[in-house]
């Protein structure tokens, strides 16, 4: 009798009495070719996964974090229909799905003062972890808190209890997170990035990714920012310049539905 240990059929053992085979079996590589900048790219779909950054209510719903402070979340809703189609295409192909958003200890103990303070800067409350009363919501909850209602993913993206969830506690996922074990257990080489803000969270992951060894990818069109315009349009061109390739969603889609 042969038991299998390990986290997926690419990266495990085959234990049997008095024998570990340590083998791996390699994968067969599935080309996806499609538009990009600033070339265009193939990848292998065997070897790649979609990550999706701080879609979570906290920073994009009604009566969250954000919008209790006043910031306007509706721009970012525009993005939702190609975070589902890009989404629904990596279901489509068998692609690992990893959800990456704040999950704020109760006790903020791994959270130093100068990861505070961007997002509380004159104290006194309001900040990841303290106790706000959402606008329009009849209880509150603790900010960006792991298992509140805030950092929960907003529903209308459709995420799945199958889905692979991380939990941040900083503007990059790489830093302080199992991001980096699961994709490299996973056997992942490409990874493409979406979610807010793109100059910030997704960026900072993405540059990190890049410096981790991964082939980068940003959805430009299923990732936004609440900063001025410009910085968007900012990142996508450092992107371009230095760390990856951008595509749209509907060449992503394409490119994999024919693969």
């Amino acid at each position: 009798m042969t038991n299998q240990l390990g986290p997926n059929a690419r990266n495990r053992y085959a234990l049997s009495s008095n024998h570990v085979d340590m083998t791996r079996p390699s994968a067969a590589s599935c080309r996806a070719d499609m538009p990009a900048q600033p070339e265009n790219i193939a990848i292998d779909l065997n070897r790649t996964a979609v990550v999706i950054v701080d879609m979570q209510n906290d920073f994009c719903g009604f009566g969250g974090w954000f919008d209790t402070l006043g910031v306007d979340v509706t721009p970012v809703h525009d993005i939702y229909p190609a975070i589902r189609a890009v989404v629904e295409s990596a279901r489509a192909a068998d692609l690992p799905v990893i959800w990456l958003g704040f999950g704020v200890r109760p006790d903020r103990l791994n959270l130093a003062p100068m990861v505070r303070y961007p997002f509380n800067r004159v104290g006194g409350g309001q900040g990841l972890g303290d106790l706000i009363q959402g606008k329009g919501r009849s209880e509150p909850h603790h900010i960006l808190q792991e298992g509140s209602w805030g950092a929960q993913v907003v529903p209308e993206l459709g995420a799945k209890p199958d889905d692979i969830y991380v939990s941040k506690h900083r503007i990059s996922g790489f830093m302080d997170t199992p991001l980096d074990s699961i994709l490299r257990n996973l056997d992942i080489k490409t990874v493409a990035f979406m979610g807010v803000n793109s100059d910030e969270c997704v960026f900072a992951t993405l540059i990190d990714a890049s410096f981790h060894g991964y082939d980068t990818i940003m959805i430009e069109d299923a990732a936004a920012t609440s900063s001025p315009s410009g910085c968007h349009e900012a990142a996508l061109y450092q992107v371009r310049f230095c760390f990856g390739f951008t595509v749209l969603s509907d060449d992503w889609v394409l490119g994999v539905g024919k693969a």
